[in-house]
């Protein structure tokens, strides 16, 4: 029981995952500047390695303004929940091992529930700061997760149907076992599909709609500043570490590669973050590739193509397995 709560706590638990998230980000601006033909961060830490910890700092030293027409138990509440939702979706996650902290059967589907509610949660942010632009975020960002969600669940549901489990350690053990990665078979279109889906439910860039800056200032994030949005913009880093994570466990293997007897946990985890790059370099490249579109071509791209899509893989995977 300690030994879990350890792991829980500092490896591969809280700890750890905050500090990844943390280089994630600082990764993903590095490489979204360069693909722009900038430097990106360079001047806190080597490399500018230190730039998201000092953003962060920032951020929690300013001084921290609740709005009067704002619904202060929302606007109290939601920055704390939205982090720890997806600290405990990032539980799920095979770090050093095949299966992550918390594991059972049907847990890809908890995973799913919860990246669902941090959106809920998202909504409530905007809508409790009583702010026109908010509330348009809100409303934006509710349209999305209509449009995204089900193809995103159909993407990931076809991975677990080819891999016969709805544990993400099943499914990672049952590419370990077959010896080759689901993203080789049909299951690539399922992994286009996730990494188009993840950019929505992330609000990057083409799918930044709740937030654009050109058009409503920032959004659902407007009233937020100081340690509240400190806390929004950690739950958007974890969410960076929890997307890239979860499409490098279902369709790369996740942590399974060769190891030596008694490193296992080194190397798995060693695997598991250079996967987890790949992804996030995907979801960087698509982010510099493409400009916002509206929020009504995104709903009916989603339903027209992404949606079509996702069941056809589906009947596709029933049909092979």
């Amino acid at each position: 029981m300690i030994e879990k709560i350890l792991a829980a706590i500092f490896f591969p638990g809280a700890v750890f995952l905050l500090a990844a998230s943390l280089f994630y980000e600082w990764v993903d601006r590095k490489l979204y500047a360069r693909f722009q033909n900038r430097v990106g961060p360079h001047l806190a830490g080597p490399f500018g390695l230190l730039q998201p910890v000092a953003d962060l700092i920032k951020l929690l030293s300013k001084e921290d303004i609740v709005p009067m027409a704002a619904d202060r138990l929302l606007f109290t509440l939601t920055p704390i929940l939205a982090p720890a939702l997806i600290l405990l979706a990032c539980m799920f996650l095979p770090i050093a091992g095949p299966s992550g902290i918390i594991s059972f059967k049907g847990d890809l589907i908890a995973v799913i529930a919860l990246l669902s509610i941090y959106t809920i949660m998202i909504y409530l942010a905007g809508e409790g700061s009583s702010n026109r632009f908010a509330s348009i975020g809100a409303v934006r960002a509710a349209l999305q997760l209509i449009g995204y969600e089900i193809p995103l669940t159909l993407s990931l549901l076809s991975a677990a149907i080819a891999a016969g489990s709805l544990s993400i350690g099943g499914i990672v053990e049952a590419q370990a076992e077959r010896g080759i990665w689901l993203i080789a078979g049909p299951q690539i279109i399922g992994f286009a599909i996730f990494v188009i889906t993840s950019q929505a439910e992330m609000e990057r860039i083409p799918f930044d709609i709740p937030e654009a800056e050109q058009e409503i200032v920032a959004g659902w994030e407007v009233e937020y500043g100081g340690r509240r949005l400190a806390l929004f913009r950690l739950s958007k880093d974890l969410e960076l570490i929890l997307l890239s994570g979860l499409g490098a466990a279902i369709f790369l293997g996740g942590p399974i590669g060769p190891v030596i007897p008694g490193l296992e946990p080194v190397l798995y985890t060693i695997y598991f973050i250079l996967k987890s790059l790949v992804v996030l370099a995907i979801f960087t490249l698509v982010r510099a590739l493409f400009a916002r579109l509206r929020i009504d071509q995104m709903v009916s791209f989603s339903w027209k193509y992404l949606m079509s899509l996702a069941v056809i893989l589906v009947i596709l995977t029933e049909v092979i397995v």
